[in-house]
């Protein structure tokens, strides 16, 4: 497991003092608002957040340091990360960087469906998409019917799907 992950794109500028506008890659914008403190370089370079507010579809942040628009331009286009200790998750919870590259095998058969290599959240559920071992791809709810027991440590997903859901795949 990655100790630090990606959790915000810097987009663009916001005004003439420093503040720059982000993408947030969480649940919400919120959640992003919620940390002090944030990296650059992919954890290697710490930057104290000053101030964070949502707006809109992005994140408005200053960061300590960036006080003038010229200060901020050269931003455009980093990542920020998190620090994993510094989130906290209910239990149940994942980081999507932690549930990509899980495999995926059925709880009462032991059969190997593929590994997930996307999460789609949009709307009630999340839905993964998996490649399976033939190349093509599958998708399911991420739904409690469904899957059964997460395990990143052991980095696999026990899954029981619901009758016809992957019956295409069969045929």
């Amino acid at each position: 497991m990655k100790q630090f992950l990606e959790i915000a794109k810097i987009v663009a500028t916001q005004g003439l003092r420093g503040e720059v506008r982000c993408q947030y890659y969480c649940d919400s914008a919120e959640v992003l608002c919620e940390f002090e403190e944030l990296y650059f370089d992919k954890g290697r370079t710490a930057v104290r957040v000053e101030r964070a507010y949502p707006h809109k579809n992005v994140v408005i942040m200053r960061l300590e340091g960036v006080d003038s628009i010229e200060k901020a331009q050269p931003l455009i286009g980093k990542m920020l990360y998190l620090d994993r200790n510094d989130a906290e998750l209910e239990e149940g919870l994942y980081f999507v960087q932690d549930i990509i590259g899980l495999t995926v095998k059925d709880v009462d058969s032991g059969k190997v469906y593929g590994k997930i290599t996307e999460v789609y959240q949009n709307g009630a559920s999340d839905v993964y998409s998996m490649k399976q071992p033939d190349g093509s791809e599958l998708m399911f709810p991420c739904i409690d019917e469904v899957v059964i027991k997460t395990d990143i440590e052991a980095g696999e997903m026990l899954i029981r799907p619901l009758k016809g859901l992957f019956d295409t795949a069969d045929e």
